[in-house]
C-alpha cells in the first residue's frame, strides 16, 4: 500500500504473479514491476482500500466461491479475476497470492515471484495489522464510507481464504513455512522465484530479463501507509456520521417545533 490505484493498459498482458505473503514489501516491489515491465502492476490492498467500490466487492464475491466446488463456482472465479486482473503487467498481495493455480491456468506464460523478508519480522507486523483490521467498532465507522463500508466482509473472507490454504492457526513461523510449501506444490520448480526488496534490481532485473534501470528501487514503507489509511478512514466515516447524526437531529427538532406549533 501507499501508492495510488493504477489503472489497466488494454492489451497488457499480466507477465508475473507476485505470491509474497503481505508485509513483505510488496508495494515495492508493485512499484518496480511497474518500472521494468513499462504497465500498471495491480497491488491488492491498494486496488481494494482505494478504488471503487467494486473492487473490493468482486473478492468478496470471488472468495464466496473458492476453493472452487462446482464448474459454476470455476467460471466465476475465472471470470472475475480476468475482469480484474486484464490489463496489468503483474499482481500482488492479498488474495491473489492465495490463488496462485488458478492466475498460473489463466495466465500460462506467467512466472511466480514471492516476495520474503525475515520471518519473524513478518510475523510482528502481521500480528499488529491483522488486530487492527479486525477492530470490533470498525464496521460501524465505516458503514457510510462507498467502498470502506465493505471492509469488514473483505477481511473476513479472506480469513476465511487463509484458513482454507493454511488451517486453522494463529500467525506464526508455522503459517510462513505453510504457504513456502504451497507454492513449491502449485508452481512448476522453473516458474517459482524468491526475492528480497532489500536486494533491490539486481536480482529482480535478472529474474526478468531486464537491464538495471537508471533510477533508484521504489521503497515504500507499507506499516506507515496502513496506519495513515486507518487513520484517514475513521477520521472520514466518523465525520461523514457527525453529518449523518447533525442531519438527523436537525429533522427531528424540526418536526418536534411543527408539531409543538412553533
Amino acid at each position: 500500500m501507499g501508492q495510488e490505484p493504477s489503472k489497466p493498459k488494454p492489451g497488457t498482458q499480466l507477465q508475473v504473479i507476485g505470491a509474497g505473503l503481505p508485509r513483505t514489501g510488496t508495494s515495492s516491489f508493485s512499484l518496480a514491476l511497474s518500472i521494468l515491465l513499462d504497465g500498471p502492476a495491480y497491488h491488492g490492498g491498494t486496488q481494494a482500500t482505494l478504488g471503487p467500490p467494486q473492487e473490493m466487492r468482486s473478492w468478496i464475491t470471488l472468495l464466496q466461491h473458492w476453493p472452487a466446488k462446482t464448474t459454476s463456482d470455476a467460471a466465476i472465479v475465472n471470470k472475475i479475476l480476468k475482469e480484474r486482473l486484464d490489463g496489468y503487467v503483474g499482481v500482488t498481495d492479498c488474495p491473489c497470492n492465495g490463488l496462485v493455480p488458478e492466475l498460473l491456468e489463466l495466465y500460462p506464460d506467467a512466472i511466480v515471484i514471492a516476495t520474503v523478508r525475515d520471518p519473524q519480522a513478518w510475523i510482528n507486523s502481521m500480528q499488529t495489522v491483522s488486530h487492527a483490521a479486525k477492530l470490533w467498532f470498525l464496521y460501524i465507522v465505516l458503514l457510510p464510507l462507498p467502498t470502506m463500508r465493505h471492509f469488514t466482509a473483505y477481511i473476513e473472507a479472506m480469513g476465511k481464504q487463509w484458513e482454507e490454504l493454511y488451517g486453522p492457526q494463529h500467525i506464526d513461523i508455522q503459517h510462513w513455512h505453510t504457504h513456502v510449501a504451497y507454492l513449491e506444490r502449485v508452481v512448476p520448480k522453473e516458474k517459482l522465484f524468491w526475492f528480497d526488496v532489500r536486494d533491490g534490481w539486481g536480482p529482480l532485473c535478472e529474474m526478468l530479463g531486464k537491464e538495471v534501470p537508471d533510477v533508484p528501487f521504489p521503497r515504500v514503507n507499507d506499516g506507515k501507509a496502513i496506519e495513515e489509511l486507518v487513520r484517514t478512514m475513521v477520521v472520514s466515516g466518523l465525520t461523514r456520521w457527525a453529518g449523518i447524526l447533525g442531519t438527523v437531529g436537525a429533522v427531528g427538532v424540526g418536526i418536534w417545533w411543527a408539531r409543538a406549533g412553533w
